[in-house]
């Protein structure tokens, strides 16, 4: 019988106990729906980071040796964009123009600790309401999935927790299912199907969607909840430390 297990929060779970386990990580307002939607407008790659200075180094490096439009430098700290950076954590920058055949190296403030998080693990995916479809298809065979919630700024995130919740659905209802599901499965997955059918509603109310709501990023929101619009399951590839779509 197959695992599903969710965490609301990194620190619920050491990062040895994720060892064997295929992790998708969830940030939805906003790394992993950007992580998504940067890959499917053509980035080459995601390369996440911890810190802002890591992340500029790395930058001047690659654009030294494969030229001065090879990188993008995307990320927020506390929603809005780091000085210097070239786009912030918004799913709509990251447009065909802007990131098409270009390296993205994106650092967070939760998303990009969370991934961070999970590098014990036998894989490590992105998971969005954008591309929970595909998500499903990548991850059904696996004995273990453990879903993983970045949170924000250490605290239980709602939006989190209901796209857990729809990655939960999905499974016990795919092509297995007979799913043992944890207490957090169980009650993400009772969050998810008590929600309003508007979505981009419930996540106005949310942690981050107050945060958006507070530095004028509503559209986000609205962004970050379409169901099923991207048809990739972003991978993080550990041993190279790099996020492509697969």
């Amino acid at each position: 019988m197959p695992e599903l297990r969710v965490h609301y929060l990194p620190r619920e779970i050491e990062r040895n106990a994720l060892v064997g386990s295929a992790v998708v990580v969830i940030d939805l307002l906003r790394a992993t729906s950007t992580i998504c939607q940067a890959l499917a407008s053509g980035a080459v790659d995601v390369v996440p980071f911890l810190e802002i200075e890591e992340a500029r180094v790395a930058a001047a490096a690659e654009r030294a040796t494969s030229g001065p439009h090879s990188v993008v430098l995307g990320g927020e700290r506390h929603g809005k964009l780091i000085a210097g950076f070239d786009l912030g954590n918004s799913p709509s920058e990251y447009t065909p123009a802007a990131i098409r055949g270009k390296r993205l190296f994106l650092s967070t403030t939760n998303g990009t600790r969370a991934l961070d998080h999970a590098r014990e693990a036998k894989r490590v995916l992105c998971g969005s309401f954008l591309n929970l479809s595909a998500l499903v298809a990548s991850i059904e065979d696996e004995p273990r999935v453990d879903i993983l919630c970045a949170g924000t700024d250490g605290v239980e995130s709602r939006e989190d927790i209901l796209a857990a919740g729809a990655l939960v659905e999905k499974l016990v209802s795919g092509k297995h299912a007979d799913w043992r599901l944890d207490a957090r499965a169980q009650a993400a997955l009772a969050e998810w199907q008590a929600r309003s059918d508007n979505l981009a509603a419930e996540l106005r109310e949310s942690p981050g969607g107050r945060n958006l709501l507070e530095i004028g990023m509503d559209h986000d929101l609205v962004d970050c909840a379409r169901i099923d619009t991207l048809s990739i399951a972003p991978e993080l590839d550990i041993a190279a430390w790099r996020i492509t779509a697969r």
